[in-house]
C-alpha cells in the first residue's frame, strides 16, 4: 500500500472550521476505489495543525487520486486556508491494513 501522512498548518481563524472546509475533498477521497482510508486528526500540541493519514491500495490508486478532479480542486482551493506548505511522509508498505500495536494490547 501507499501510506501518506501530512501535516497541514491551518490559519488560526480557520482551524475550528477545517473539518467542514475539507469535507468535500475528504468524502470524495474516501469514495475512490483504491482509497483504503483518508482521515484527519487535530494536533493536541498545536491546535492549528491537522494531520492527514491516507492510504491507497497501490501505485495505480495513488496516481488516480492525484489525477482526480477533486484533488485538483483541493490543491487550488485549500492552500488559501494554510499558513505554510504541508509537510508530508509518503512511503510504500508491504501490507494492506493496520497492524496491531502489540505492546498496548488490550487484555
Amino acid at each position: 500500500m501507499i501510506f501518506i501522512t501530512a501535516v497541514f498548518p491551518v490559519k488560526p481563524e480557520h482551524a475550528d472550521d477545517w473539518p467542514q472546509i475539507s469535507r468535500a475533498f475528504t468524502e470524495a477521497c474516501n469514495a475512490e476505489d483504491g482509497c483504503l482510508w483518508f482521515f484527519w486528526s487535530r494536533s493536541v500540541e498545536t491546535p492549528t495543525d491537522y494531520v492527514l493519514v491516507e492510504a491507497f491500495r497501490d501505485q495505480d490508486a495513488a496516481v488516480a487520486h492525484v489525477q482526480s478532479e477533486h484533488f485538483r480542486t483541493a490543491t487550488s482551493e485549500l492552500p488559501a486556508y494554510l499558513t505554510a506548505t504541508p509537510r508530508i511522509v509518503n512511503t510504500t508498505l508491504e501490507q494492506d491494513d493496520w497492524s496491531e500495536l502489540g505492546e498496548m494490547a488490550v487484555r
